[in-house]
């Protein structure tokens, strides 16, 4: 029987709004429907939109059918009447779209304060590269679904020319060590992140850890990478210790995995339950800290960003011990978060920054390119201005259909070569081409970073 393949585009021809849903329903089709014949999973489907209480008991369609199900109306919050002034770095390449989102998060009621970084495009709720201060209260979609997605580099002291000499070894290394999307790893290791107490004292975490366990150590579809490349460390008077050169570097991109997207799917929609918006709001309604599911989404909020970070240490290490080296130095920073932290006002406030570096004076964090492209680490400037942020990559200038649509597979080769890239998986929604220029988004935030080094991906490993 031919392989079930379902597109989003016949979803949202269903009636399903653009969304996690759909991505949510495509994973469901092809794990547990992929036997079927396309008509009959539509059919199911189509149900399933129309009467999602038919299925609140189903066995694998009861998370969807919960998400669909008709939010109770109430009273709505209203947006204010007029829009909060904020600071957009590079506004000429950032569209419409992401400008819009952005307007309408500072209409909440409860929003203090704002920026939009020069990588940032669309996204849902808040946009990708979008930063949002709010007074005693967190937005789930404002953090985002990959919670705690953050970028790790190790820096060895082997010089550039160890690439060279050992590609194929070192393809080797990121074939046997490192796992996206559906696979994990028969043993995976051990942390003490899975012994937390947030697993058992929070109801919706109960039946997670065993999917956090085998999940951990690898990383997710879409633009997640496990990378080697070369570090160039430019700044004389670095916090590594390091003479200014070049040297072997392993940069990972990876979030919290399945851990995170039900955590995110779960809270937004009791906020939406809770706290009622207009329905070109409703994916920012949030949650107050002084409640018992405010309170319940921080811990599981701050328990996926260390689950997060404990998926990077165990790729790193497993690297490390086939490079059979210890790192010099190690950078990490994370995006797609919330904060407490105090405005320049001297107010206490959640930051969000969904697809926005932190960028506190001194604070280090690096800032990708594409898979051929030059990324950055960076040492904050503390610009109050900006929240105290800065871009979390170059930022799509293509959709992912759009890229899928106008580059062809030869061109994507081509340009990889040219680039003296090695690919291994990564599809044309990836392709370098459909990513903003890294320096233009670089020459936007000046006043808000400064460039300590730079990586150059040489060796990239992606989801097929």
């Amino acid at each position: 029987m031919a392989k079930l393949k379902l597109r989003g585009k016949e979803l949202i021809r269903l009636g399903f709004s653009e969304g996690p849903i759909v991505g949510q329903l495509i994973d469901l089709a092809k794990k547990h429907l992929k036997h079927e014949g396309k008509e009959a999973v539509l059919e199911l489907f189509s149900q399933l939109r129309e009467q999602p209480e038919d299925f609140l008991s189903h066995p694998f369609l009861a998370d969807a059918a919960h998400i669909l199900q008709p939010i109770e109306k109430t009273d709505e919050f209203s947006l204010r009447k007029d829009k909060q002034e904020y600071p957009i770095y590079g506004p000429e390449g950032i569209d419409e779209g992401a400008i819009g989102q952005m307007d309408v998060a500072m209409q909440l009621p409860v929003a203090v304060g704002g920026a939009l970084m020069p990588d940032a495009h669309y996204g849902y709720g808040l946009p990708i590269g979008g930063v949002l201060a709010t007074e005693n209260a967190v937005i789930p979609y404002g953090v985002g679904v990959d919670i705690g997605c953050r970028m790790a580099l190790s820096i060895y002291e082997m010089a550039p020319t160890y690439i060279e000499e050992n590609g194929k070894q070192l393809k080797s290394f990121l074939n046997e060590h490192s796992r996206f999307g559906r696979a994990g790893f028969d043993r995976p290791m051990d942390d003490p992140v899975l012994d937390r107490p947030e697993f058992h004292s929070i109801p919706m975490l109960k039946g997670l850890k065993d999917k956090a366990r085998k999940q951990i150590g690898s990383s997710g579809s879409g633009n997640h990478f496990v990378e080697f490349g070369v570090v160039t460390v430019t700044d004389l008077d670095n916090e590594f210790d390091l003479p200014p050169g070049k040297y072997l570097g392993l940069l990972t991109h990876s979030g919290s995995r399945g851990l995170g997207a039900q955590i995110a799917r779960h809270y937004t929609k009791l906020a939406m339950e809770k706290c009622p918006l207009p329905k070109i709001a409703q994916h920012l309604a949030w949650l107050d800290l002084d409640t018992e599911e405010g309170m319940e989404y921080w811990l599981a909020m701050n328990l996926a960003g260390d689950y997060a970070s404990a998926n990077h240490r165990h790729i790193h290490l497993r690297m490390t011990r086939a490079l059979g080296s210890e790192p010099l130095a190690c950078i990490e920073n994370h995006h797609n978060f919330a904060w407490k932290e105090q405005l320049a006002d001297g107010r206490n406030c959640i930051v969000h920054r969904k697809g926005a570096t932190p960028a506190q004076e001194g604070v280090l964090g690096i800032i990708p390119g594409s898979m051929s492209a030059t990324g950055y680490i960076v040492r904050g400037r503390g610009h109050t201005d900006a929240l105290n942020s800065a871009s979390h990559g170059a930022g799509r200038q293509l959709s992912r259909t759009k890229a899928r649509n106008s580059i062809t597979r030869k061109e994507f080769k081509k340009y990889l070569r040219d680039h003296n890239v090695d690919l291994i998986g990564g599809g044309l929604d990836e392709a370098p081409m459909a990513y903003k220029d890294i320096n233009e988004v670089m020459r936007h935030q000046g006043q808000l970073v400064d460039i300590v080094g730079s990586f150059r991906p040489r060796i990239v490993r992606m989801d097929s």
